[in-house]
């Protein structure tokens, strides 16, 4: 009999605000939708299985967005789990409007952040969002009218807590000004490091840091530290790749995203791929 997956729990915990804690190993749930992340998926019943089999894996975060569909994430997750089991904490975002597969443009007005919030709320069949994120940064909206938008949402009880993706330090310290922030989601992982000044100001501030694109794992050849390491622990490149990120900080929450239950219960079992100290400095050392 094949070995079980582990249960995400083997991950940890992180808070998120000072009512929330989720396991520090999420799901991504923009693959779910169809190619591009445009459209309905091939599959939907797959789609929604996957939705389920994370939470029985322990999973108890999933992260998703108004623009992944666009709407369609955010439907199958409500058709695949509500009523939503206790402690599950979801994450969406708002921000970016879609024309097409693969297009994406930014609108971070605040007519337009309350329109795609509202929606969210029907499609996710919830009173209230767990976690609003404000998708990027619209360089045509002054920023302070945009986090000022999730402000009023999180005042008027629609959202419970803000969080901000695609930023960088400033415009962090910015958003923080006006609305607490719980977690910044910012692209991230073993060889893709430009956020490093984002991910040390969210450790010296006690805020979650979700990486996004968290798989990452630049040269597979044989020669490279990450096959080498993943060898050693009958491993893929894959899940060394989580493990490293699960190793690098407290307050990392890796959300890998698939359509696939193969590939979901190999990324949770990266939950309990436990890596040396010397094998966390050699990753650390490969080029990024």
């Amino acid at each position: 009999m094949p070995a079980q997956p582990t249960d995400a729990s083997a991950a940890g915990v992180i808070p998120l605000g000072g009512d929330l804690q989720v396991r520090r190993l999420g799901f991504g749930a923009m693959r779910i939708t169809g190619d591009g992340i445009w459209g309905p998926p091939a599959d939907p019943e797959g789609a929604k299985a996957v939705l389920r089999r994370a939470i029985e894996l322990g999973v108890n975060f999933i992260d998703t967005a108004s623009s992944y569909g666009p709407g369609v994430s955010e439907e199958l997750i409500a058709e695949a789990l509500h009523p939503y089991p206790g402690g599950l904490v979801i994450a969406t975002k708002g921000g970016l409007k879609r024309s097409g597969p693969g297009e994406w443009e930014r609108d971070c007005s605040p007519e337009h952040l309350r329109e795609a919030c509202e929606g969210s709320l029907r499609r996710l069949r919830l009173e209230r969002i767990d976690v609003y994120q404000l998708h990027a940064v619209d360089p045509k909206v002054p920023l302070e009218e945009s986090v000022g938008a999730l402000s009023d949402l999180r005042e008027e009880g629609k959202i419970a807590h803000v969080g901000l993706s695609n930023i960088d330090t400033d415009q962090l310290e910015r958003a923080r000004r006006i609305v607490p922030v719980v977690s910044v989601q910012n692209r991230y992982g073993l060889t893709d490091r430009d956020s490093e000044p984002v991910l040390e100001r969210c450790e010296r501030e006690g805020l979650a840091f979700i990486p996004w694109f968290p798989l990452a794992a630049g040269d597979l050849s044989e020669e490279g530290p990450i096959p080498r390491v993943a060898q050693a622990h009958g491993a893929t490149p894959y899940q060394v790749a989580l493990a490293w990120l699960l190793a690098r900080s407290e307050v990392m929450l890796p959300i890998p995203g698939t359509s696939s239950l193969e590939h979901l219960e190999e990324n949770v079992a990266a939950a309990r791929l436990g890596l040396s100290d010397e094998e966390v400095e050699e990753l650390s050392g490969a080029d990024a």
